[in-house]
């Protein structure tokens, strides 16, 4: 139960404006290394916990970072409140198989609830358009990004929609460059790759046949480990450097045998090589990341190849254009009109390298969140508004249910009210005035009230334009409910005694 009271203050994600608190973190390890962040899931990660109990919401928050990117925090949560509610049921002599009956039938009809209210606009590209800008400041709200959210939520929405549908973020690529404000960050559609374009090679080429490749480009040496050459004269060591020379030769010969004006290696690639593949005319880029190289055969349609005895079966790239261009004071290269259409790259500007890491992370949460929102179109509103609905429909169903389960199921009801409850409270509101206020206003029927932050009171969710998509909400409902019956099941924790040293005389 100790985790979500760390992240109780900070169970603001995809909620409001005025309630983002960030964490430090710093590592144990050598050279302290910080983090700054509120996301729920880096915390998590970083967090070195040996109750048992703690670490299952460690995994569901990991789990719902990579199932939908973001409700990390609310899933604890509401997992952590869950098992709080049950303490209380059991010391009421009531037994656990009985409290996960009813919280059983409890997360049914709530998610049955959130069914009936769901709005899907798929078909109207503009109010679908208007759908995803608005899940994405609601998700960047609560992050670092929260003061330029309109034009990070923009970029995000702009960079998925290229995606067409896809849920493989692997072609948006993101890059740090420390330098300028957030404000100038940008989204720009091709491929950069953080290198730059060697000595006397041409710096632009138009309709570019890129080969991706890992290969060794250094001085072909003898590699067998211990061999020795004894040579008697140094007219033997200038043969020796002569072949070395003539088998590289060879293996640029093979390369530009391809047909190519562009060559991309994982490895180094030495002066003369580079220098053969100058006066041929092909730009050759070393030492490329392996990510960078990945992600470039992926958008321009290449594969990495590493012999290069078969033309034909080397799959190359194709781009139209490969350009220099500056970003701050870094030289990068561009490569735009590359065969898969929907690569991107999204250049991030910021005061530091924390700044850069936290915008990152926040960028990724808004980009998952919406690759799934296209794919399952369904959204809801947010601000407390979900939580509240199915609070109401529960609490009818537990009226209806005879037995100690019902007992259970109004826990359920009381757990999802404490999120509303938790946003107030870390904008610093009334909750307990607000709640009440709210929980009147869904008396009414088709009630769209929320919590409404900035002005401190009870809002309209669809007017302010606060959203959430429908798959965060079921995963988080979903996974708080199977991992606090886990817990519930578990009666006894037993640990092995640790080894004793002996005595060693």
């Amino acid at each position: 139960m100790a985790v979500d009271r760390i992240l109780k203050d900070e169970a603001s994600e995809e909620k409001g404006d005025r309630a983002r608190m960030d964490k430090i973190l710093q590592s144990t390890g050598r050279g302290h290394n910080v983090t700054v962040t509120n996301d729920g899931a880096t915390i998590m990660k970083s967090l070195h916990i040996d109750n048992p109990a703690a670490k299952v919401l460690i995994d569901i928050s990991k789990t719902q970072d990579d199932e939908v990117g973001d409700g990390t925090t609310s899933v604890v949560v509401l997992a952590g409140e869950l098992l709080r509610e049950a303490e209380k049921l059991v010391a009421m002599k009531i037994h656990p198989m009985t409290i996960i009956a009813g919280y059983r039938m409890a997360s049914e009809c709530a998610h049955n609830a959130l069914l009936k209210r769901v709005i899907d606009n798929k078909e109207d590209t503009d109010k679908f358009r208007s759908d995803l800008m608005n899940i994405a400041m609601t998700t960047l709200s609560s992050k670092i990004l929260s003061q330029d959210k309109e034009h990070f939520a923009n970029m995000a929405v702009d960079a998925v929609m290229r995606l067409k549908g896809s849920t493989n973020l692997e072609a948006i690529q993101i890059i740090k460059k420390p330098g300028g404000s957030l404000r100038d960050s940008f989204l720009d559609e091709g491929f950069i790759l953080d290198k730059k374009i060697g000595v006397g090679q041409p710096k632009r080429i138009e309709n570019a046949n890129i080969l991706v490749a890992n290969t060794a480009m250094d001085t072909d040496k003898v590699k067998i480990y211990g061999a020795r050459v004894r040579v008697d004269s140094m007219a033997k060591v200038a043969e020796i450097e002569g072949a070395e020379k003539d088998k590289m030769r060879e293996k640029v010969k093979k390369i530009i045998g391809h047909g190519i004006n562009c060559f991309v290696n994982r490895q180094l690639i030495y002066n003369f090589p580079e220098e053969l593949f100058a006066d041929a005319g092909v730009l050759a880029i070393e030492h490329a990341d392996f990510d960078g190289i990945e992600r470039l055969a992926l958008v321009t349609g290449g594969e990495i190849a590493s012999t290069f005895d078969n033309p034909e079966s080397v799959k190359l790239g194709h781009c139209k254009l490969i350009e220099e261009i500056m970003i701050g004071e870094d030289k990068l290269i561009h490569f735009s009109g590359v065969e898969m259409g929907q690569a991107c790259t999204i250049v991030l500007r910021g005061a530091s390298e924390h700044v850069l890491d936290e915008a990152e992370r926040s960028l990724h949460d808004a980009l998952c969140v919406l690759s799934q929102t296209v794919n399952d179109s369904r959204v809801l509103l947010g601000g407390g508004w979900p939580e509240m609905v199915m609070a109401k429909e529960i609490d009818d169903l537990a009226r209806k249910t005879p037995g100690k389960k019902s007992h259970a199921i109004e826990a359920f009801s009381r757990a999802l009210q404490a999120i509303p409850t938790i946003i107030a409270d870390n904008a610093g509101l009334d909750s307990a005035e607000l709640i009440s206020k709210l929980r009147a206003e869904h008396h009414k029927e088709g009630s769209t009230a929320g919590i409404d932050v900035i002005t401190g009171a009870v809002g309209d969710m669809s007017v302010l334009g606060i959203s959430e998509s429908f798959k965060v909400k079921q995963a988080v409902l979903l996974s708080a409910i199977e991992a606090a019956e886990g817990l519930l099941r578990v009666d006894e924790i037993i640990r092995c005694a640790p080894r004793r040293r002996e005595d060693r005389m």
